[in-house]
């Protein structure tokens, strides 16, 4: 999940600019402070007209001056850094100016250990000309005028330089960092809630333990106990400076910074399934202008309600800055789309955002989704390219707690996915291929290739030590794979073991509309039993259970009936076997020719027919049927030429007139390639979407 894309209280350092009006405003509320003394009004414009070291004041009143109006963010900091440092190179201003440019502009790890130099030069520098000024502490607004510029800017090079770091991936870094700003004690953390962060630090880092970061406990559940207990510090910090904060902030002020609590509070509740006090923070957030819609939509998506997840992920998209990093509202809408039946949608959105990203942080990761998508739309030597371009990317994770543990994860499970849909892609190119030495030669090289990977991802996910938080809970906020893809992990393992998991599971797991995922899997390790009469009746639970969305849960209404299917045909119940084949292609076709099941289908050949093109078309394992008591969509082919071009017109439907597959052409060279190409397209793989979705589902 994401923390916020910048401090809450940035908003408030402009409002602030002005400190006497807002002073003249809050004062009416509050009761005001002692009067100071005429001596100490006088030692106060003394200290506000002549706030640098003796010898410098000339030189910095001239940065300052200049400074006026120029955003350290801007296109122009470089040019001006360089100039304020000519000026007067021991002053902190020309540093910061240069390290908000090159933050601004870093995308890699070196963009980010160059950006952090200059910063560390200039906290240096302030801390060592400005020490009074940064540890003033008053509820005196004349007190507080002089010093405010001071803090603001340490505030901010702290901020920026903490980001360097974590985006560097240096955590101890980052907690020294912030326990020096709070040595400082500021009244009110302008850039910089420090003890938010070390509980954002803390959970971004749960799975270490103090050998790997001295900082950390040596449990998840002890990092996390960590974590709260920081965000608890932060708001008895900003409680205890009210009684300063109140005499110079506009009424209202402390609401907005207990709103940054509030929304790592969020994140540690979702991320523990702790459903009711996640919903109350989100709900304390509601309405405010920062209300993370994207950390929203994840966790209405581990709760199993993905329409609502949408709609907050359409939201999020709206809410992003156009910073260098992972969109997970991107990422994660290709994941809806999937569980949607639209796989094409999600290649779509991940090919938009690789062509606007280019090769910056979030390019792996969207090269992953694409290559998901392509694979849950049977495209798998596509799926394969795409998934390999992302495990040959450095990925920098910038601001999210997903990294490279679960990145290298769910590149190896697509990986795995595919090499099985390659293995049942011979089964389907070649109806008998147990005849065929060539055929078999090459199963068995991907069975080799399939062991190897389900070995390297086991021994990957041995050592996970969020395994029983993040993927035996099928949904969660540290998630980045679909629950479908965690049935590919487990499916070849200690059958026993995972039957007792999921099923206590299904009787403790407190959100309601996960539960019959939790029902299904159990279904399916029976049916690894051979126990197929229970896991029919699991499965005539799972599907008629309440409040599943048919819109947004097609994957796994068809892979229910995709299980059913199998347990009829080994139960030899035929007419049932054949009606729930027919539900799956009208649900989500795709995934039928990686099934290992022949799919009856009613062919029309339109005109005259290429004879080498249908013999090799009637050579996959699918079922032609003329009885039309028999449940099958009907195929529609043309052959025709344009020049020396041929081409094949098809389009399917079901037996309700409705389009399956939309009428397309498929050119062609080569008769036998373009065989095995109808084959596939038939079950809408690649092509496009159909215009109408008809069916008696």
């Amino acid at each position: 999940m994401h923390r916020p894309w910048l401090h809450y209280n940035l908003f408030f350092v402009a409002a602030i600019a002005l400190l006497s009006g807002i002073y003249c405003n809050s004062a009416k509320a509050q009761a005001p402070p002692a009067q100071p003394t005429q001596q100490q009004i006088q030692q106060q414009i003394i200290q506000m007209a002549h706030p640098h070291p003796a010898g410098k004041e000339v030189l910095r009143y001239e940065v300052d001056a200049k400074r006026m109006g120029v955003d350290p963010m801007s296109d122009d900091a470089l040019p001006r850094s360089r100039e304020f440092k000519r000026t007067d190179s021991t002053y902190y201003v020309g540093w910061l100016f240069e390290g908000a440019y090159k933050y601004n502009h870093a995308a890699d790890y070196l963009g980010f250990r160059n950006a952090s130099l200059p910063l560390e030069r200039a906290l240096a520098l302030i801390e060592r000309d400005y020490r009074k000024q940064l540890a003033t502490h008053t509820a005196d607004v004349i007190g507080f005028i002089p010093v405010y510029k001071f803090q603001v800017d340490y505030t901010m090079i702290a901020y920026l330089l903490m980001n360097c770091y974590s985006n560097m991936e240096l955590p101890d870094k980052v907690y020294t960092l912030l326990r020096r700003d709070l040595r400082w004690n500021f009244q009110r953390n302008m850039y910089l809630d420090a003890y938010n962060l070390l509980g954002w630090t803390v959970h971004r880092n749960r799975f270490y333990t103090d050998a790997r970061y001295p900082f950390l406990k040596n449990t998840i559940a002890d990092n996390e106990r960590l974590a709260q207990s920081y965000l608890d510090s932060q708001m008895r910090q900003i409680i205890h400076n009210e009684s300063v904060n109140a005499h110079i902030f506009q009424p209202g002020y402390d609401a907005a910074d207990k709103l940054g609590v509030y929304h790592y509070k969020n994140i540690l509740y979702s991320y523990a399934f702790n459903i009711d006090s996640a919903e109350h923070y989100f709900d304390l957030m509601r309405g405010s202008a920062i209300f993370p819609h994207n950390n929203y939509a994840t966790f209405r998506a581990v709760c199993g309600d993905f329409r609502t997840a949408e709609k907050e992920y359409k939201e999020a998209s709206q809410q992003e800055t156009g910073d260098k990093r992972l969109k997970e509202w991107a990422y994660y809408t290709s994941i809806l789309d999937i569980y949607k039946s639209q796989p094409k949608d999600g290649a779509e959105l991940m090919k938009d955002m690789i062509k606007a990203t280019g090769s910056t942080p979030g390019f792996g990761w969207y090269n992953l989704a694409l290559g998901r998508a392509l694979m849950y739309d049977g495209q798998t030597e596509e799926a394969e390219r795409y998934v390999k371009k992302a495990e040959g990317f450095k990925e920098l994770h910038l601001g999210t707690t997903l990294g490279q543990s679960q990145y290298d994860f769910s590149i190896q499970l697509v990986h795995l996915m595919d090499k099985q849909n390659a293995w049942e892609a011979q089964r389907f190119e070649n109806r008998n291929w147990w005849y065929n030495p060539a055929v078999l030669g090459r199963m068995a090289e991907l069975v080799s290739q399939k062991y190897l990977q389900q070995f390297l991802i086991i021994s990957q996910f041995s050592q996970n030590p969020e395994r029983d938080r993040v993927i035996y809970k099928l949904f969660s906020t540290e998630s980045t794979v679909t629950w479908d893809e965690v049935w590919y992990l487990i499916r070849d393992f200690s059958t026993q073991f995972f039957l007792d998991r999921f099923r206590k599971e299904a009787a403790t797991d407190k959100r309601r509309l996960v539960h019959k995922y939790f029902q299904y899997f159990v279904a399916r390790l029976e049916m690894k039993q051979g126990n197929y009469k229970d896991a029919q009746r699991l499965l005539d639970e799972v599907l008629h259970a309440p409040a599943t969305d048919l819109e947004y849960e097609k994957l796994f209404v068809a892979r229910v009936c995709q299980a059913q299917a199998e347990c009829a045909r080994e139960l030899k119940q035929e007419p049932a076997f054949n009606d729930w084949l027919y539900r799956v292609y009208l649900l989500y076709p795709q995934l039928l020719p990686y099934s290992g099941m022949a799919v009856n289908m009613g062919l029309h050949i339109i005109g005259q027919a290429d004879p080498l093109v249908t013999t090799r078309l009637k050579a996959c394992n699918i079922n032609w049927v003329t009885n039309t008591a028999i449940p099958a969509p009907q195929v529609y082919i043309t052959f025709r030429h344009s020049g020396a071009e041929k081409f094949i017109d098809y389009y399917v439907l079901d037996r309700s007139g409705g389009y399956v597959v939309p009428r397309q052409s498929l050119s062609y060279r080569n008769a036998t390639d373009a065989g095995v190409n109808l084959a596939f397209a038939l079950f809408n793989i690649g092509g496009s979407s159909p215009n109408t979705k008809g069916g008696d589902q």
